[in-house]
């Protein structure tokens, strides 16, 4: 099967399709009976992750309810850390959690045995493949190093991520040497996806939009740079989408200075700064996700918004970040429908 057949990998190459090929964020997940389903037979989160027979599941869910243009491997971005051994667990109700670490632990880590801890993600990566339908792009995913140091650094989320970035200002070289670490291991980790089947790969930084000029510069800029340079030196046909969360105005030169293939949007990015962008190359976005629990008018309003602003340009519709589990499925339905019928 040749790219030509996948929608999303034809608009990753600059193409405008109409209508736009489409998936979401997070659309395998707790607004899915069906995946509360298979979560409840997995046991722990992470055995979720880790458990090819039930990330092969979860992750076809969406797929055979909706026909989404792309799969994305069902995983989270907190497996790095946890192949790095910071004891990372998920608590029901208070999301993640892992050891916090210092100054002298980001010296002590040690990347070796990084991948093999990873077997099983591969292993998943492997069997969507052959198990998902030819036209459909698989979406590998990691995060980005400075999302992924925000967790490590504090030991859990937090609102403005002030741990973090308290510690970078104190700490300026250990930090440097965290953000060089996790870029390295995160692209070790994105190859190993694309040679196992993966089509494309999205990197989240999450908590981009708590940093200024300068610090999202040197914390989300030259880390996913270095990512997606050594990505593309080993794996040259690799697509890249890189999602900066609330990085606003500062998305201007990002696709430019990453190196990324698409750039993600989120809900609050402006449709005309969004056109900007698009000039530039394929965007990603940026639908509200609480359009998607309201549903009705707010949903069909915002999609035609999107639409009619950015459709007639490279686009890949999606959310403008995951949907939340109080979406209802049947509001998902007529989000795929409504998309589907644009230019018809």
């Amino acid at each position: 099967m040749t790219d030509e057949c996948r929608k999303i990998l034809r608009v990753l190459s600059g193409e405008t399709l109409t209508p736009p090929p489409l998936w979401l964020m997070r659309q395998a997940g707790r607004y899915l009976p069906e995946y509360r389903e298979t979560r409840a037979k997995a046991g722990s989160f992470l055995d979720l992750c880790y458990t090819p027979d039930h990330a092969v599941e979860v992750t076809l869910q969406p797929i055979r309810r909706y026909g989404f243009d792309a799969a994305i491997l069902f995983s989270d971005i907190l497996v790095i850390p946890d192949a790095l051994k910071r004891n990372v667990r998920f608590t029901e109700g208070h999301g993640p959690e892992m050891d916090p670490i210092d100054e002298a632990g980001i010296l002590a880590l040690k990347p070796e045995g990084i991948i093999p801890h990873l077997t099983p993600v591969m292993e998943t990566v492997r069997r969507l493949r052959r198990e998902l339908p030819a036209e459909t792009t698989l979406l590998g995913f990691c995060g980005a190093p400075w999302t992924v140091a925000t967790y490590m650094i504090a030991g859990h989320g937090t609102p403005d991520q002030a741990p973090a970035r308290l510690f970078a200002y104190r700490y300026p070289k250990a930090f440097e040497h965290l953000l060089t670490l996790l870029a390295e291991i995160s692209a070790d980790y994105l190859v190993a996806q694309i040679d196992a089947g993966a089509d494309a790969v999205q990197i989240f930084d999450s908590w981009a939009g708590v940093l200024g000029e300068k610090e999202f510069e040197a914390f989300a800029v030259r880390p996913v740079a270095r990512m997606i340079a050594s990505v593309k030196a080993r794996r040259p046909q690799a697509r890249i989408i890189a999602f900066a969360k609330g990085a606003g105005y500062l998305l201007k030169t990002y696709r430019q200075k990453t190196g990324a293939d698409a750039i993600g949007l989120d809900w609050s990015v402006p449709l005309a700064f969004a056109q900007e962008l698009q000039k530039d190359g394929p965007v990603q976005g940026n639908l509200d996700p609480m359009r998607v629990v309201a549903g009705g008018k707010a949903l069909e309003d915002g999609i035609d918004d999107i639409l009619q602003r950015l459709g007639n340009g490279p686009l890949i519709f999606n959310l403008g970040h995951g949907i939340t589990p109080q979406a209802d499925p049947a509001n998902v339905a007529r989000l795929v429908e409504r998309v589907r019928g644009w230019g018809n």
